[in-house]
């Protein structure tokens, strides 16, 4: 799919489900491409012309690339562009799907998107500083 196309339909798809910025899908595109990319060099067994992602795969490599394009600001930019929860990437998954942008299997469901881990978890408290250290004083 060329990227007028993909900004076409994301287009149609704000304006029938306005919940989420148009952002957000280009985001979710790109989560799935580094994902496939990470799955494949990880696991070179499961190369192929086309590899099928599990909601919990995308999940998870959703999760390391918010953390590296965004850092900190994960959560504040996902929240801004109306994703609060991991069922937000679900809904963005299959609207995707809706439009012949994503495919889906049989045994795909928006409920595998069902909250894998909390966002204050997953994108704040990795830059939350160690409760370890001790202040200095001087004596």
């Amino acid at each position: 799919m060329q990227d007028l196309e993909f900004s076409e339909i994301v287009g149609l798809i704000c304006k029938e489900d306005s919940r989420f910025e148009r952002h957000a899908y280009t985001f979710v595109r790109q989560a799935l491409d580094h994902t496939v990319k990470e799955i494949k060099r990880k696991s070179p067994e499961r190369t192929g012309k086309s590899l099928h992602v599990s909601g919990a795969e995308l999940l998870q490599g959703i999760r390391i690339y918010a953390l590296d394009q965004f850092g900190p600001l994960t959560k504040t930019v996902l929240n801004k562009w109306g994703i609060q929860r991991c069922s937000d990437f679900g809904d963005i998954v299959f609207n995707l799907i809706e439009y012949n942008v994503f495919s889906k299997t049989e045994s795909d469901r928006r409920e595998d998107f069902a909250d894998l881990y909390e966002f204050e978890e997953a994108f704040v408290k990795p830059f939350a500083p160690s409760r370890g250290r001790r202040a200095r004083t001087n004596g």
